[in-house]
């Protein structure tokens, strides 16, 4: 009887083996993919500021009527936020 039971624990122990580490691997795609949702949002977010940024700096350009290398200073300079209105 204590053989037929030793038997079954040791048959049945790597089983929790691997459905431990099968829930280790569910845990750790969960949190990955929670982490790349994560980082798409601060993309976007970073995206959104920097085309509202783009559009501010392109507008005051065109209400200054620059062109050329004027224009290209400018924008760099508006774009790092250090131009004067």
């Amino acid at each position: 009887m204590f053989k037929r039971i030793l038997i079954a624990a040791l048959l049945a122990t790597p089983l929790w083996a691997l459905a431990a580490a099968d829930s280790a691997k569910a845990t750790l795609a969960a949190a990955d993919s929670a982490k790349a949702a994560s980082a798409g949002a601060d993309d976007k977010a970073k995206t959104t500021q920097r085309g509202k940024k783009m559009k501010a700096c392109n507008k005051q350009a065109a209400d200054k009527s620059l062109k050329g290398d004027d224009r290209k200073k400018f924008m760099s300079a508006c774009l790092k936020g250090s131009a004067k209105s």
